[in-house]
């Protein structure tokens, strides 16, 4: 499994936000700047984002961006799946909807898509933004 830029993108300015978040309403321009990632990029994200329930918006001179929830209630994979969808290695692992080929109720190897699945919902629904704000400090450029 390959995440794409959305959820690298994604997750970063996330955690940019969760660790600025006290400073009021964060505008995706600052986010931007501070993240070497294109602005116009960042509103197609929070839009998924806003969406899913992650963050709310604040209109006006002094607006942008604030968490909806707080840091230690957001998991990475609800960040991940808001914005990449399933992080199923194979479509006839999908949670909701697999695709099923013709050997679907035979296939041995669909328990190794199972397996791999499975450990990554586990290992990012493990770690939440509050677990990262904490390693992290309001300088640090996030990868």
């Amino acid at each position: 499994m390959k995440l794409s830029t959305k959820g690298r993108y994604g997750l970063k300015a996330m955690l940019d936000l969760a660790i600025h978040n006290d400073q009021g309403p964060v505008a995706l321009k600052s986010i931007a700047e501070r993240q070497s990632l294109s602005e116009n990029y960042l509103e197609q994200l929070f839009a998924a984002l806003r969406k899913a329930g992650h963050v709310r918006s604040v209109r006006g001179a002094q607006g942008g961006y604030l968490l909806s929830k707080n840091p230690d209630s957001i998991t990475i994979g609800s960040i991940l799946r808001s914005l990449e969808g399933s992080l199923a290695p194979v479509d006839c692992v999908l949670e909701n909807e697999p695709h099923k080929c013709d050997r679907f109720d035979d296939c041995v190897t669909k328990i190794v898509w199972e397996k791999i699945r499975d450990s990554v919902n586990e290992a990012v629904d493990s770690i939440t933004l509050g677990d990262l704000v904490k390693k992290s400090n309001k300088d640090s450029v996030l990868y």
